[in-house]
């Protein structure tokens, strides 16, 4: 509907500048529906824009424009004042576009706009120093369903996880794991201090005492064996509880193979040999006022001990993607590595590369509550929440919703008493709620021998201006995610997503709209047209989401 418009308005403004009524023709044209739905479908402020350069009144320039548009029939435009440029779209044109989405099945829902371009989407990334918890599970979540959205409108999308294995932090694990593996046999020991004191630590040190019996005892307690034994247990952990969230990855990338390997050092020989280096109590700096970088501040690339700061390897990692040519990356991360991030584009920019395809979502924190109290989590004394007890309290789909249910860059309050409860209330069971009342209208359309029609021979001019409403929102889903791609905006799924469910719920629970009617054969089958319209405008959202479509509930 929008590219009709669009051309519509094009032509209009064209023909206006042609025949002397417009000085200029060089205005962005924006469509968006009325606030009252009265106005139409769609409305345009084209003339309120030009007005001022065109010096003549709003109206004026829009009856000039509309003199020149010559619609089709199906599209009825009215002038309202100020000068907004009005659409209505005829039932027939919805009847048409109802005909095309059930012929196209729940496929209609995904424009394919991503033409085969191909996208990186990096995240979680988390370290492997401990369980996922649920501050990861909103990374996780919202990195997913950005990668669902660009590979279901046609996109080739990598997914990939990046890790640091190396580092004070990860000293810091395996030191925690030395510790207890001798509490294991019975020795002496005490944990670092900023130690890691989960029993996950005491699980890996177990399977050390298993595996080594007592042959470690004499190892130092930065040996590698207990970094890496606590590595792989914890990253078996960390894989598992992404299944169960349905979410995989394509690639691994590691942090210390690029220090490895000489990457890292390459990066900042590069930035040395900019002056864009500063050398300062023992530490190499990158230089903020050189750089532009907020209020000029320096940020650490390499600490006085020798071991480089996460920004480091990251701008090796960033040269690394953009090299690999994705005509977009996508990084996810949460709001604590701002700086870092503006540190790092702006160190590639210096080094001369392109930063247009990288796009940062960053999103705000995760505060859960229960009997309306916060739930405290620490990671390092074991305190929190784990993304697998979450999942194990009000399940993977409840999850997903609730991580989407919030756009990327405001606060999170994940209310677990609302998560659990199975009423209207809860967005999730509302949403699942109406695709498995669609799913048993259809149960009792086959007991009473009403199948659903044929596009050919339905009789859509039967349903009511109610209905037609509805179709209307059902089959705006395809807007809704095309936006969704472009904004990288996945919560705009959930929204519309409830919105629907609540017009169908309405709909559905008043008498007159009994959508099975022996007694009137060709209404119900264009109610039952329009129905499976619905459940796959419903099912269609949900499996972006990563959500299940019930059948019964």
């Amino acid at each position: 509907m929008k590219e009709l418009l669009e051309s519509l308005l094009r032509r209009g403004i064209e023909g206006a500048y042609q025949s002397g009524k417009l000085k200029t023709k060089d205005v962005a044209i924006v469509l968006e529906a009325p606030r009252d739905p009265r106005h139409g479908d769609l409305a345009n402020n084209a003339p309120l824009v030009l007005a001022k350069a065109e010096g003549k009144a709003p109206i004026t320039i829009a009856e000039a424009i509309r003199e020149h548009m010559d619609p089709p029939p199906e599209v009825e435009i009215t002038i309202a004042r100020p000068g907004f440029i009005n659409f209505r779209m005829a039932p027939e044109y919805w009847h048409a576009e109802l005909r095309r989405a059930a012929a196209c099945g729940p496929a209609f829902v995904y424009p394919q706009i991503g033409a085969g371009r191909t996208v990186q989407v990096e995240f979680l990334s988390a370290n492997p120093t401990g369980p996922l918890t649920v501050g990861h599970g909103r990374n996780a979540v919202l990195g997913d369903t950005i990668a669902r959205l660009h590979s279901s409108t046609g996109f080739r999308v990598t997914r990939e996880y990046y890790f640091n294995d190396g580092g004070r932090q990860m000293k810091l694990l395996g030191q925690s794991v030395h510790a207890r593996y001798l509490e294991e046999l019975g020795r002496p020991a005490e944990l670092p201090e900023d130690g890691y004191q989960g029993e996950y630590i005491r699980e890996v040190a177990r399977s050390l005492r298993a595996r080594y019996g007592e042959t470690l005892v004499n190892e130092a307690p930065d040996a590698e064996v207990f970094r890496v034994a606590a590595v792989e247990e914890i990253f078996a952990d960390i894989r598992h509880t992404c299944e169960r969230l349905g979410i995989s990855f394509d690639i691994y990338t590691n942090e210390l193979d690029l220090i490895r390997d000489g990457r890292v050092q390459a990066a900042l020989d590069a930035l040395r040999a900019r002056g864009l280096v500063i050398e300062r109590d023992g530490a190499l700096w990158l230089n903020g006022e050189a750089l532009n970088l907020v209020n000029k501040k320096d940020q650490v690339l390499v600490r006085s001990t020798g071991e480089p700061t996460y920004r480091t390897p990251d701008i090796a990692y960033h040269i690394d993607k953009l090299r690999r040519g994705f005509d977009e990356i996508v990084d996810v991360f949460g709001a604590d590595h701002i700086a870092e991030h503006e540190g790092v584009i702006a160190a590639l920019r210096a080094l001369g590369y392109d930063t247009r395809p990288i796009r940062a979502v960053i999103y705000q924190f995760v505060t859960l509550t229960r009997g309306g109290a916060k739930v405290k989590m620490s990671t390092r004394r074991a305190t929190y929440v784990t993304l697998d007890e979450l999942i194990d309290e009000v399940g993977s789909d409840v999850v997903r919703f609730f991580f989407l249910f919030r756009k990327h860059d405001s606060h999170l309050d994940f209310d677990l008493d609302l998560a659990k409860r199975q009423a209207p209330e809860n967005p999730v069971f509302y949403v699942q709620y109406a695709h498995a009342r669609l799913a048993s209208v259809f149960r009792e359309a086959d007991k009473a021998g009403l199948g659903v029609a044929d596009a050919g021979t339905v009789k859509l001019e039967l349903l009511s201006k109610e209905e037609l409403a509805l179709a209307k929102k059902a089959l705006g889903i395809t807007e809704v995610v095309e936006e969704a791609v472009v904004a990288l905006e996945p919560h705009r799924i959930p929204f519309y997503l409830l919105e629907l469910a609540g017009d169908f719920h309405r709909y559905y629970n008043k008498p007159a709209n009994r959508i099975i009617d022996p007694q009137q054969r060709d209404l119900s089958l264009a109610r039952l047209f329009l129905a499976r319209v619905l459940q796959y405008s419903i099912a269609g959202g949900l499996q972006l989401l990563g959500v299940t479509a019930p059948e019964r509930m």
